[in-house]
């Protein structure tokens, strides 16, 4: 059944890595932080995207895959220089940009995904649903970043 959707179970795949990448990163946003209302958020929204990542690593089962379990290691590697990075200069502000600048990579990433025509009907109804909560996530950082500044 594996090759039957091995289109679709690549595409879950890239998704699961990148929305890894997101919880990860509100994860080490939160840690970073010193604003408590901020570690707070970050972290429900790192909770959030996790949630995301069972239901598509679900839906990979489901299709006869094998789920990514792990982010990318290019996203640890910025990581770990924007945690050193902020922690040098810019405090929560930085933090904050950053976070915004993740949403809009993680929103295109799922819509590139639905607009891959060779997604199956199966699974793009599975995929639209994980993008409602990105785009979701997405607005809310936006309105985070703005009333920031």
């Amino acid at each position: 059944m594996a090759d039957l959707y091995e289109h679709d179970i690549k595409v879950l795949n890239e998704l699961i890595t990148t929305t890894l990448d997101s919880a990860d990163g509100y994860k080490e946003a939160a840690k970073d932080t010193k604003n408590p209302a901020f570690k707070n958020l970050f972290s429900r929204w790192s909770q959030e995207r996790q949630q995301v990542v069972t239901d598509l690593q679900q839906q990979v089962r489901s299709l006869g895959g094998k789920p990514e379990d792990d982010g990318s290691v290019l996203a640890s590697a910025h990581r770990m220089f924007l945690s050193i990075r902020d922690k040098l200069s810019s405090g929560d502000k930085g933090v904050v940009e950053e976070v915004e600048r993740g949403e809009d990579y993680l929103k295109a990433k799922f819509e590139d995904a639905l607009d891959d025509a060779d997604l199956s009907e199966q699974v793009r109804p599975i995929v639209n649903r994980a993008y409602e909560s990105v785009i979701l996530g997405h607005d809310q950082a936006r309105d985070l970043k703005h009333n920031y500044q």
